[in-house]
């Protein structure tokens, strides 16, 4: 990969880091329009990150971070680990943001700011010595700051696994470590550990609960949410583009599931008085979704970036830390903003791959280093890769018949030896006979003149044949690897690489989709509760 920006890149980088130092620049006006400065510096996050991959790359190759892109006929060589380049660059904006996001709260209500030289009795009058900090949103910043401590340990913790090559029962934990100042400040700032009871099931709570307090357990869950997610898209891996592409997507939902509780339209379902109103309410959750808008702006526009360099075909290699990353990020702004429930939502096809390779993970069933598709030099096409079986290592029996029901319903694919017999040719196999004319042999031979070289019929014998058909019978040779992945190719057929990743990110757009529709439309139907605000009060209906 070159190391250097072709003109039109240069220009162009330098066309969108102008522009976005001077949108900042021009945000220290009125309130500060932290929104806007957030866009502006994720575009300055994409430039920067373009470049340093770029720049970087043949560094890291250097110093051993190169891998083998084995989907392609060369198998070249290309640098690995670069989202640990995209992490640190997500790390510094957020950084960066800070003054901006709380540039209203300084100016307006401290000292520091608007007060140095104008009395405003009204505030005045509220304390007695001092800088005017009450009105500072000290909860704020703890949580903007809890995700920033998360997402900086998330990111050392991968570039360890990326430098060391941890083994996986070793780092699944590694982003419980990594979360535990978020769960810290949640558990001062917040506590809530309640959650609604569904309608189904309030004729069996006693004196009719609507809330449940699950105390320990709700940390317990939001720790195994932070540790599902990014594993989650670490093991939906193994093909150009796919890691960034579907972290792009679900960052993407995530962005139009907060836009819903902040811009009003019509027809939206949260904002909404009634269908035939065009008054609005402001959602009480507003700024917890202005936070995770803060997070998830940046850590789309270092993605889009790493994307560019990571997709078919790849000139790099994002490695384990962008993919820790990208769930944790994830995890932090479902947990601070309370969407939990909403992002599993719309990790329908994380949450079916991991529960698809639960037995290949858990040893069940032998799993290779890589599980990744098996690319078919001849054609260049994917197609689905296996786990073979010896002759004299046969699954158990609690595994063939899991093998046999999976395979009933479309979920494997079975390669199973058969024995064919194969029958002798007894009417058209021609013998020369001594007066150098052919004849045709048959079962019974009866010549005028005998032949002097005779072929005698062939008996029967077995020949070793393989088949994939559902429902055959014999020794089992291979079976497909337990991937979403593999599982899509057995169904879709031999595919290119870069065709199978877009069909698999259109996918996960339909499933996440689907997930928000299932979380505005028909939450109610479960929880007798909806987003809409029914007289201006926010109210079960």
């Amino acid at each position: 990969m070159s190391s250097t920006l072709d003109r039109k890149e240069t220009w162009s980088l330098l066309s969108l880091f102008g522009g976005s130092l001077a949108v900042l620049a021009n945000t220290f006006q009125g309130d500060g329009a932290p929104v806007v400065a957030s866009i502006a510096f994720s575009v300055l996050a994409f430039t920067v990150t373009y470049a340093f991959v770029r720049w970087s790359g043949p560094s890291f190759a250097k110093a051993g971070m190169k891998g083998k892109d084995l989907s392609k006929r060369d198998a070249r060589e290309i640098p690995e680990g670069m989202g640990s380049v995209a992490a640190a660059v997500f790390i510094l904006v957020l950084m960066a943001f800070i003054p901006f996001a709380f540039y209203k709260d300084i100016v307006a209500a401290t000292s520091g700011g608007g007060n140095r030289d104008v009395t405003i009795p009204s505030i005045l009058s509220q304390v007695d010595t001092g800088r005017l900090l009450h009105r500072f949103p000290h909860s704020k910043l703890s949580s903007y700051q809890s995700a920033l401590n998360t997402l900086q340990a998330t990111t050392i913790l991968g570039l360890a696994d990326d430098i060391l090559d941890l083994r996986w029962r070793h780092k699944f934990f590694i982003p419980a470590v990594a979360s535990l100042p978020l769960l810290i400040v949640y558990y001062v700032d917040f506590g809530v550990t309640s959650v609604v009871v569904p309608n189904f099931l309030l004729r069996y709570m006693p004196h009719g609960v609507r809330l449940i307090d699950l105390g320990p357990f709700y940390y317990a869950y939001m720790s195994a949410l932070s540790i599902f997610a990014p594993n989650s898209i670490n093991i939906l891996a193994g093909i150009n583009g796919i890691e960034v592409g579907q972290s792009i997507v679900v960052a993407g939902l995530l962005v139009l599931n907060s836009s819903l509780y902040l811009v009003p339209f019509s027809g939206n379902p949260v904002l909404t008085n009634n269908a035939n109103s065009t008054t609005y309410t402001p959602h009480p959750a507003t700024d917890s979704h202005l936070l995770s808008l803060y997070i998830l702006l940046p850590f789309l526009a270092i993605s889009l970036a790493l994307y560019i360099h990571n997709r078919y075909p790849a000139r790099v290699f994002v490695g384990d830390t962008y993919c820790y990353v990208a769930g944790m990020t994830f995890a932090v702004v479902a947990i601070l903003s309370h969407f939990s429930k909403t992002l599993l939502l719309l990790l329908i096809p994380q949450i079916f791959n991991f529960v698809y390779s639960v037995p290949q993970l858990f040893k069940l069933v032998p799993c290779p280093r890589h599980r990744l598709p098996r690319f078919n030099a001849r054609t260049g096409l994917l197609e689905p890769s296996v786990t073979p079986w010896e002759a004299d290592k046969q699954p158990k029996p609690y595994l063939m018949a899991a093998f046999n029901l999976l395979e009933r319903f479309g979920l494997l694919q079975i390669t199973r030896q058969a024995t064919v017999t194969a029958k002798s040719n007894t009417t058209a196999s021609p013998i020369e006979t001594s007066n150098g004319h052919l004849r045709k042999s048959s079962s019974v031979i009866s010549l005028s003149q005998s032949p002097t070289i005779s072929t005698p019929p062939r008996s029967a014998s077995p020949l070793p044949q393989t088949t994939t058909k559902p429902g055959a019978t014999g020794r089992i040779v291979a079976t497909s690897n337990l991937t979403i992945i593999n599982l899509y190719l057995v169904h879709r057929g031999p595919l290119r690489e870069d065709q199978l990743c877009r069909e698999l990110l259109l996918l996960q757009a339909a499933c996440g989709l689907l997930g928000l529709f299932i979380r505005h439309k028909l939450a109610m139907f479960l929880f007798g509760m909806d987003n809409r605000p029914v007289g201006g009060v926010w109210s079960l209906v």
